[in-house]
């Protein structure tokens, strides 16, 4: 995903660098385009996964917390009511706090882990049913939930104003066993069963206490973290 001008671009290739399909949507009349690195607009594509050839992304359109699209960005479906929170009459603000990581697992069933406000998560089945949602917990996130605010300041971006919500989640990925793992803003990550119970805490260190803005679960008992390119065992 990139923002080349004035649209957003969505592009995928083979494993030798060749494009395969491409996609563009030029955002409505108003909306800031650019994401802000360490919050959330609300306005741009999020995070994408795929679903077979289809894309199951977060597009914060304000009518669901997921679309699943095809490869020529095409809306086949919508999974998932937007959270309470208190906040609906800023529909910018109401969408940030709605802002989240699409995963799919290796059952068919899929989550959203949001990444601003309260920490969640929910898990749907394969045909968009909600089954369970979880709100995320322990004492490593205690300094976090203390700090949440109850109002937002504003930042201009582009001549316009928008609510600057910072991330309580930084990504999350599910492994091959169907173990979600989730990095939270305080330097750990929680991982959950399919039953949403938290199973581990985990802190990575490198050459130093590492934060992971991304994970990729290789075969076997491995996986990838950045920032750093560093590879752990998961066992």
């Amino acid at each position: 995903m990139d923002n080349p001008g004035p649209y957003e671009r969505v592009q995928r290739f083979y494993d030798d660098g060749t494009p395969l399909t491409v996609f563009r949507r030029w955002p409505s009349a108003g909306e800031v385009q650019q994401v802000n690195a360490d919050g959330v607009l609300g306005t741009t594509f999020g995070q994408m996964t795929t679903i077979g050839r289809d894309l199951l992304a977060h597009v914060p359109d304000g009518a669901a917390l997921m679309s699943q699209l095809t490869a020529d960005g095409q809306a086949m479906r919508r999974i998932g009511l937007l959270r309470a929170t208190g906040h609906e009459r800023d529909a910018a603000l109401h969408r940030a706090l709605n802002s989240g990581v699409p995963l799919a697992a290796p059952d068919g069933s899929i989550y959203f882990v949001f990444t601003a406000g309260v920490p969640m998560f929910r898990k749907y089945s394969a045909t968009g049913e909600l089954l369970f949602e979880r709100h995320i917990e322990g004492p490593e996130l205690d300094p976090t939930l203390q700090s949440l605010p109850t109002e937002w300041p504003r930042r201009t971006l582009q001549g316009r104003e928008f609510p600057n919500v910072t991330s309580t989640v930084r990504t999350a990925a599910i492994d091959l066993q169907g173990r979600l793992w989730i990095s939270l803003a305080e330097p750990f990550t929680y991982v959950y069963n399919t039953d949403g119970n938290k199973v581990r805490t985990v802190q990575f260190r490198g050459a130093g206490v590492i934060s992971p803005t991304s994970f990729f679960f290789a075969t076997g008992e491995r996986l990838l973290v950045t920032p750093g390119c560093y590879e752990f065992q998961t066992k």
